[in-house]
């Protein structure tokens, strides 16, 4: 198969600000958490299914296991709210309404 390029679950972006390894990233339609820091306009690897824990959650509402959650380009943050928001994935372990941070599994679909 001459065609193929690479698997797809990394894969380099141009990063749309400063990045943070382990910082979620979103480009377009695709979502994932960097593999290494990056500066704004370079290439960073994103990591784009897979189970993370300590990503930022926004507060206000508790997460169950299995629940859709949504990334909110606008406030940083993984969210149960729908709107407005790109879906990205399930919540991997319960979290509290006042926890900042939570885990996530992302399933690679591009949204």
């Amino acid at each position: 198969m001459d065609n193929f390029v690479q698997h797809g679950d990394v894969i380099g972006v141009t990063a749309p600000a400063d990045v943070a390894s382990g910082e979620p990233v979103q480009v377009g339609k695709l979502l994932g958490i960097a593999t290494g820091a990056a500066s704004s306009g370079d290439t960073v690897q994103i990591k784009r299914t897979g189970v993370f824990s300590g990503v930022p959650k926004a507060t206000g509402s508790a997460w169950t296991v299995g629940a859709l959650l949504y990334w909110s380009s606008g406030n940083s943050n993984f969210t149960t709210s729908a709107s407005g928001n790109t879906l990205a994935g399930v919540a991997a372990a319960a979290a509290g309404s006042g926890d900042t941070t939570g885990s996530v599994l992302l399933d690679g679909a591009a949204r």
